[in-house]
């Protein structure tokens, strides 16, 4: 396998950071989930960027009582070495009821430094 080739990783594969993040995230635990963020990080979420832990520990927050909804990871993928991508699938209260969406994490030190959250 070429090293540029997307490998397909079972959810227990992921990276720990991204696990905490992930678990933190589904029992609304801000202070857990911003934890797996660089200061610097960015998130890209439903059109909006939120940049720095601050703006991130904001949109978590919004984010974990804006809509009542499930949450379940169906596929992990690392497409290189710093890259990693976790599809979901979500059925709330929100608008259409149900998605599934990619999770598009980029680490650095250990830590995500960017997350693109897209269908």
């Amino acid at each position: 396998m070429h090293d540029n080739q997307p490998r397909t990783s079972t959810p227990d594969t992921l990276p720990e950071v991204i696990t905490r993040y992930l678990t933190a995230h589904r029992a609304h635990d801000t202070a857990t989930a911003i934890t797996a963020f660089t200061r610097e990080a960015t998130v890209i979420d439903d059109g909006n960027t939120y940049e720095g832990t601050e703006a991130i520990r904001e949109w978590l927050d919004r984010s974990a009582t804006e809509f009542t909804y499930t949450i379940h990871l169906t596929g992990a993928q690392q497409t290189d070495a710093t890259r990693y991508i976790a599809t979901h699938h979500l059925e709330g209260n929100f608008p259409g009821g149900t998605i599934d969406l990619r999770y598009q994490f980029t680490l650095r030190d250990g830590l995500i430094e960017r997350l693109v959250i897209e269908p």
